[in-house]
């Protein structure tokens, strides 16, 4: 896989481009800030690109434009997001452009997930093969915030066990292995929680899960909170 990287951070960068190196893709460009991320991208044309959410100058939210400027020039190119701190406005402007046939996929991962380096590299390549990847810690808040929703209200507690590992990315099949059940069980699960959640159930069933939790973010009683205190 093609990689670029946007970090400041030159000891984070350098261990980016050594262990993805390592795992057998390539790095074609590893950059200390934005300014030249465009061009970047249309010479080395990667596959999947790495960014923080704060770059130079202001380190304030340089990263997240970035990302929201490269989905909109070219909506099909996968993007990993990294954070130093849950930042839910964030997670959820990106998850917010998931929808339709040609967006690429997208994660949003605290950078304490690249200390473990086998998990980083699953997400980054279950990122690229089309599955949308939200750091645990995100998919909490997002829920916690949301917890006296009525149609949060509406799924059990294993219900929203299944949701929450949905939104983190797994497949079925792992999320069968983490709960010690069927597929077929979790299968009956997920119809559920469509239903419950008033959403139809189709193949892009992690998108939609995302989706409600986007939607669910953006209905919350009250209007004037943005986010969480950073």
């Amino acid at each position: 896989m093609r990689i670029l990287i946007c970090e400041d951070s030159v000891l984070l960068r350098e261990g980016l481009v050594r262990l993805l190196q390592h795992s057998g893709h390539e790095v074609v460009s590893a950059l200390p800030d934005a300014e030249s991320l465009r061009e970047a991208v249309a010479h080395t044309d990667p596959e999947l690109c790495i960014l923080d959410v704060r770059l130079p100058p202001s380190f304030t939210d340089e990263g997240i434009r970035a990302a929201l400027d490269l989905r909109r020039a070219r909506p099909a190119l996968p993007l990993l997001v990294l954070s130093q701190y849950v930042e839910e406005q964030y997670a959820s402007e990106l998850i917010g452009t998931t929808g339709g046939t040609r967006s690429g996929a997208i994660g949003y991962l605290l950078k304490d997930r690249v200390a473990d380096i086998a998990d980083f590299v699953d997400a980054v390549e279950r990122i690229h093969a089309g599955a949308t990847v939200l750091d645990p810690e995100v998919v909490s808040q997002l829920l916690a915030r949301r917890r006296q929703d009525d149609r949060l209200q509406r799924l059990s507690d294993r219900e929203r066990t299944v949701l929450a590992a949905l939104a983190e990315g797994r497949s079925n099949q792992a999320i069968a292995t983490l709960l010690h059940v069927s597929e077929a069980t979790v299968e009956k699960h997920i119809t559920s929680i469509f239903q419950k959640l008033e959403l139809d159930v189709d193949e892009s069933g992690n998108r939609r899960v995302l989706a409600a939790l986007v939607h669910l973010e953006h209905t919350r009683p009250n209007p004037t909170q943005t986010g969480t205190q950073r």
